[in-house]
């Protein structure tokens, strides 16, 4: 399947999204649409897409493009879920020219640990939610 990564967001399906968010994820049960739209319009997005331009997947960063950037709210859409789909769009977040000299990076997840692990993530301490990547060598 062909796909490409944008961070333009005039294209994201904000309402598509935020069924997600509010429906199907255990992280944001309680956000409003509104909620959803300020999130977005606070933060660097990307939005993966078909080459039909139909929206398969979402992630947004909330960072100050030097030293610290929290990864949040990482989707595949249900459907095209199973399809390797999260890792290229965790690829192309990791890999994009404006968070590549990132100092520190954070995220939480309850189930996808060994995707990000293999990104460089690490648990913090006895944490089962919290994971960094620290590109500072000390």
């Amino acid at each position: 399947m062909e796909t490409y990564v944008s961070t333009n967001k005039e294209q994201l399906d904000i309402t598509k999204i935020h069924r997600y968010i509010s429906e199907d994820s255990y992280w944001g049960m309680k956000r409003s649409l509104e909620d959803v739209q300020k999130t977005i319009d606070n933060s660097f997005c990307f939005g993966l897409y078909s080459e039909t331009n139909e929206q398969l997947g979402f992630a947004r960063v909330v960072t100050d493009f030097v030293v610290f950037a929290y990864v949040m709210d990482v989707l595949i859409f249900k459907d095209s879920q199973g399809k390797g789909l999260g890792y290229k769009l965790i690829s192309h977040v990791m890999n994009s020219d404006a968070l590549i000299e990132i100092k520190t990076f954070a995220l939480k997840t309850k189930d996808a640990h060994s995707l990000y692990e293999r990104f460089g993530f690490e648990k913090i301490g006895n944490s089962t939610l919290w994971m960094t990547k620290d590109n500072v060598v000390l």
